[in-house]
């Protein structure tokens, strides 16, 4: 294994961030929750990871040298990966789709087991551009993913969460593949997924460690990991949006995921903290040199053992045991006699829809609410009325309403919205908090 850290300490140190591993918030944002302890993973064999992308690459050179959308490199591919995992005991679906007069094809791995009311998902695009054979760019994450789902059909494991992972067509087109897949999945179907981890491009020759910054506590597991490898990590700011977990996203699915860098040059500070040189993280982007000698192997090796590490940690236990608050506490000022201005507390991990009695927190101080328009705006912009001018001259709203919020999927982004409707007062939300009973 070509990689820094011994595996006896990697192990030791990644089972002590497990058991430090705390839901974490986004900035001005609480989720008071416990996840229940996860056994650990498994060790990911690089040589294996590597044998896959090895494939990819045969696949590839027997195939005009890519595997893209719409070419027969990629049903290849497609037909490789599926049959890997029909042989290890996973139900798979090949769902096709049209992009440029083309036939598309995305890959479902479901493991058989765990909670059919909460689905841990983890994907990586499939495809190539036509330049090349695409091997850090996509197959690294490909071959990752792969290796991971076999690691779990290995061992045997039986999480209380059900397993899927996925492999995604066209994503170099703009993410077509993943975005069908979401499109054609249900509203109660999307509300099952407790969380979608991408991985695109892990395995980059002049690797930096990028962690997205979108799920806190997504994003909080992979970065304990990395440190407890002593590996510095920074957040991904460079594909932000541009690869297929903005399609869950978008949607209000909990997302994160891995990244080591692209075109992008790296900083002389990147540099000092990863090694390498103040160059391209990956020179071969979308270019035919994108082949089995454009990877990293100790990048892809640390990263293979984080996809694997999440996968453990995320799938066990229940994330929103009851009682379960999320909390934002950054001051949002509200102008006077103005626009409407809003909180937004983000909700991961609960399972189905809203509660019929959903408890909504709000502490706004102002000098006189009987100005004030308060409302709770759900993820899909559907609007609950708490407080309409009401209060005459008394000052701040400081109280908990009682919501039905049974029609709407618990998931995603919930806002508090206040909008002052006269002149002389002023004030600013203090607090906007959801209890889930």
């Amino acid at each position: 294994m070509n990689i820094s850290v011994p595996r006896r300490v990697t192990k030791a140190t990644a089972v002590a961030a497990l058991a430090a591993l705390a839901l974490a918030g986004l900035t001005g944002t609480t989720a008071s929750a416990n996840p229940a302890a996860a056994a650990a993973a498994p060790d990911i064999p690089l040589a294996n990871v590597k044998q896959h992308l090895t494939d990819l690459q045969s696949i590839a050179t027997a195939n005009g040298g890519n595997r893209a959308h719409g070419r027969t490199g990629y049903k290849a591919s497609i037909d490789f990966v599926k049959a890997k995992l029909d042989a290890a005991g996973y139900t798979t679906t090949v769902q096709q789709f049209t992009s440029g007069g083309s036939t598309g094809y995305n890959l479902i791995a479901d493991w058989p087991g765990g909670d059919p009311n909460q689905v841990l998902m983890a994907g990586s695009h499939l495809d190539s551009v036509t330049s090349g054979p695409g091997i850090n760019d996509n197959g690294s994450g490909s071959a990752a993913v792969l290796e991971t789902a076999l690691a779990v059909a290995r061992s045997g494991y039986q999480p209380t969460k059900h397993l899927r992972f996925g492999w995604w067509g066209a994503e170099e087109l703009g993410l077509v593949g993943s975005k069908y897949y979401v499109a054609q999945l249900p509203t109660a179907e999307r509300a099952k997924l407790s969380g979608y981890l991408n991985f695109d491009m892990i395995g980059s020759p002049n690797p930096g460690y990028f962690v997205y910054d979108d799920d806190p506590t997504i994003e909080t597991t992979f970065k304990n990991y990395f440190a407890g490898l002593g590996v510095p990590t920074e957040i991904e700011t460079e594909g932000d949006g541009r690869s297929d977990h903005a399609s869950f996203k978008n949607v209000g699915v909990p997302v994160g995921g891995l990244f080591t860098g692209a075109s992008r040059v790296k900083s002389s500070a990147q540099v000092q903290k990863w090694g390498g040189t103040a160059t391209a993280f990956d020179r071969c982007y979308h270019s035919s040199c994108d082949t089995t000698s454009n990877i990293n192997d100790t990048a892809l090796d640390r990263n293979s053992d984080a996809i694997a590490h999440a996968i453990w940690t995320l799938s066990a236990g229940t994330t929103t045991p009851p009682g379960t608050v999320f909390e934002n506490t950054a001051d949002v000022s509200i102008p006077d006699n103005g626009a409407a201005v809003t909180s937004t507390v983000n909700v991961t991990g609960v399972t189905g829809n809203a509660p019929s009695n959903l408890a909504v927190g709000v502490d706004v101080v102002h000098t006189y609410r009987g100005d004030l328009v308060v409302d709770l705006v759900a993820p899909d912009g559907s609007v609950y009325s708490l407080s309409n001018r009401s209060g005459g001259s008394a000052d701040n709203i400081v109280q908990t309403f009682t919501v039905n919020a049974s029609s709407e999927v618990a998931n995603g982004a919930w806002k508090l919205r206040v909008q002052d409707k006269a002149s002389v007062d002023t004030g600013y939300i203090s607090g906007f908090k959801l209890t889930f009973p």
